[in-house]
This record gives C-alpha cells, sequence and structure tokens, in this order.
C-alpha cells in the first residue's frame, strides 16, 4: 500500500496518540454506568471516538480522493509556541493577577501567531473575549475564580 495523503496519516496518527493517551488517563477513574455516570464515562467516550476518527482519517491516507494531495509545507513553529506558551503563562498568572488581566495577556500573546491581525484588532479581540469568558463562566456558570488580583480584593 502506498501513502497518497501525508496530512490525512499524520493527523490520523495525532488522533490515535492523543486519544489513546486519554482513554489510558480515565482507566484510573471510576466509569459507573449510562444510569449513574461516573467520572470517566463521558472522557473515556469521547476517547473512543476520537480513536475512531483516527482509525478513519488514517485510512484516508491510503485511498485516492478527488483532489490531488499536497505536499507537506514547514511547520510555523512560531505559532505553535505563541500559543501553547500563552495558555501555560495563562494557568500560572491566573491565581496571581486574575482572570481579567490573564485573560487579556492570554488573548494577546496567542493573536501574535496570526500574521494577518494588526494591534487594534488585537485588543479588541482580548477585551471582547476576556468579557465574554466572563460572562459565560462567572456569571452564567458561576464558576469562582479571582477576577482581579488577589492583592487587590
Amino acid at each position: 500500500m502506498r501513502i497518497r495523503h501525508q496530512q490525512d496519516l499524520f493527523a490520523g496518527i495525532l488522533f490515535l496518540v492523543f486519544g489513546s493517551i486519554f482513554f489510558w488517563v480515565g482507566q484510573d477513574y471510576e466509569m459507573g454506568t449510562t444510569r449513574s455516570m461516573g467520572p470517566a464515562f463521558f472522557p473515556n467516550l469521547l476517547s473512543v471516538l476520537q480513536i475512531a476518527l483516527g482509525l478513519a482519517v488514517l485510512a484516508a491516507a491510503f485511498f485516492d480522493h478527488d483532489t490531488p494531495a499536497e505536499p507537506l509545507g514547514p511547520s510555523d513553529w512560531r505559532g505553535l509556541l505563541l500559543i501553547c506558551g500563552s495558555v501555560i503563562l495563562f494557568s500560572q498568572l491566573l491565581p496571581h493577577t486574575g482572570f481579567l488581566i490573564a485573560g487579556v495577556i492570554l488573548v494577546l500573546l496567542s493573536s501574535l501567531a496570526s500574521h494577518e491581525t494588526n494591534w487594534r484588532e488585537r485588543i479588541l479581540l482580548a477585551v471582547g473575549l476576556t468579557a465574554f469568558c466572563v460572562l459565560i463562566f462567572r456569571v452564567g456558570l458561576e464558576m469562582r475564580f479571582p477576577l482581579i488580583p488577589p492583592a487587590l480584593s
């Protein structure tokens, strides 16, 4: 068999790897039943679905599609590092600076991964997404997390 689409091959492998890891981690929790679901039920269900999706995408790598396969281009490591780094920084800043500051920093840093936005758009996006998240999580779901630095409250 010949690999016809490298993108499908790598995407399928990623789905399989992450689905398997999450399924393995979920084994430490109680599964429960369909009537009384335990903490592992839904994550394991999603893991199985992700593994099935990975198998389907992986199989598609070996078949011809209507569109010709494009060769893999270079990876955008700068964008990947900015997005992953901003999420890690957010998790470290949240307890110390509060959500309003950490959320804005998260969006501003991760938006630097795109070359298609200017600073005005980035700032509007940061303020808008932070306000939206406060409305959803703090007001709507009543989750308790600091909005402002604990030293100021």
